[in-house]
């Protein structure tokens, strides 16, 4: 089955644009009582094992027929938009930790607490777990996996530049060193111009006691002189040889094939966890993880676990219950969980996690290492993030670091436009 990853559509008339799962199958065409169509973004690899779940339940659920679709990351919110304002949107759909809030608030989602447990069983995963998905007390999503953010490395170049691998308690100066070090000795840039990450920014301020968001009101959780001391640490980084050029960076999407690491530019790249083993695909040399830099040895990481990604239903959506069932076999399977494996964030369900160990490949293995390693680095799980957060992020953020990389506007101007435009785009 040849896969790309623009579309995949599966479905007894075999669309131009896609794959058919019902041809060919053993499920009778006249069995389809439902027809469920599920959207994610993603790599080729997370496509290729989605499809594989969703046949795998096909031949388990007689009558249902799964027709996905798989977009690039930034195709995927214009198509979702385009979904929610035409009210059709996908029957099953991808959100993370940083949009679930936003896409429930807005009413892409339909609350999922009607089906539990008599479709959507999640009794395994603990109360605190549902925490990471529940929204204004109502059960919005179910968390595909745990993950954290991470360092990626490539350990070759640090080999032969001779410079000792990153460790947990590596600080912001000694990153900026060991960057400017593999830059002189690789032939590439040491890392990414993270300043656009907001999720690294996040992290930097929760080890400084504060946070992207505020814990306990609608607004930004740092002031203009916190973000100012971030473009300053970001800008005099690249300046010293430590970051990838800015039109480099601009060219991140937030996926692994538009990251600087994973397009050959940089020898470090930041990242969630459970995306490691898509950046081992597409990179030769093999990769090392550890936590992002923390202000000083032995200071809070800023780092917490969260829930990798999420299947949520569409609140539009006719066939609530059958989209919850799939779900439910989606994370509790253990058959599904092996197709999975961790690619998705370790799983949330203890069987599944137990069932997977043994087939797992040492990269797979590396990325259950470090959520585990994390178990006594983390703090506590953040409020879910206000409504304007994918914007600010999208819209606000990266556009003012962009600029601000190409030297067409100062730190401290960056710092004030940051504010300025983030409040104005965080509604609550």
């Amino acid at each position: 089955m040849q896969v790309n990853r623009r579309s995949f559509l599966m479905g007894s008339a075999g669309a131009a644009a896609g794959l058919a799962f019902g041809a060919g199958s053993t499920i009778p065409a006249l069995a389809e009582d439902a027809q469920l169509r599920a959207m994610w973004w993603g790599s080729n690899d997370r496509a290729k094992r989605t499809l594989e779940v969703a046949k795998l339940y096909q031949s388990k659920s007689p009558g249902v027929t799964v027709v996905g679709e798989s977009l690039s990351g930034d195709g995927y919110w214009t198509k979702l938009a385009t979904q929610m304002a035409g009210r059709s949107i996908a029957d099953i759909f991808q959100l993370e930790p940083g949009t679930i809030s936003d896409y429930s608030k807005r009413g892409a989602c339909l609350p999922l607490d009607e089906f539990v447990p008599s479709a959507l069983d999640v009794q395994s995963f603990g109360a605190d777990m549902l925490k990471l998905t529940t929204i204004d007390g109502k059960l919005y999503g179910v968390g595909l996996g745990l993950n954290s953010f991470s360092m990626f490395f490539d350990t070759v170049e640090f080999e032969k530049a001779g410079i000792p691998l990153p460790t947990p308690d590596l600080t912001w100066d000694e990153y900026a060193k060991l960057a400017v070090e593999l830059t002189k000795s690789s032939g590439k840039s040491g890392g990414p111009y993270a300043a656009r990450y907001a999720y690294v920014f996040d992290a930097w301020l929760r080890q400084r006691g504060k946070s992207l968001f505020a814990k306990e009101s609608v607004g930004l959780g740092f002031t203009a002189d916190d973000a100012r001391e971030w473009f300053d640490y970001w800008e005099k980084l690249r300046k010293a040889g430590g970051t990838v050029a800015a039109d480099v960076q601009t060219l991140d999407q937030n996926t692994i094939d538009t990251n600087a690491l994973g397009l050959g530019k940089s020898v470090i790249g930041m990242a969630y966890s459970n995306q490691m083993i898509g950046y081992q695909l597409i990179i030769k040399n093999k990769l090392g993880i550890t936590m992002l830099p923390r202000e000083r040895k032995g200071g809070p990481s800023g780092h917490y676990y969260r829930p990798a990604l999420i299947w949520s239903v569409g609140a539009t959506t006719k066939q609530g219950e059958a989209a919850a069932k799939f779900i439910s076999f989606f994370v509790n399977d253990t058959e599904a969980g092996k197709i999975l494996g961790v690619e998705r964030g370790v799983p949330m369900s203890p069987t599944v996690r137990e069932a997977i160990l043994p087939q797992l490949n040492p990269t797979e293995q590396e990325t259950v290492k470090y959520v585990n390693m994390l178990k006594d680095q983390v703090g506590e799980y953040p409020p879910p993030v206000p409504m304007g957060a994918t914007q600010f992020d999208q819209r606000v953020l990266r556009p003012i670091c962009d600029e601000l990389a190409f030297e067409r506007v100062s730190p401290a101007d960056a710092a004030t436009r940051l504010i300025e435009e983030g409040k104005a785009t965080i509604k609550g």
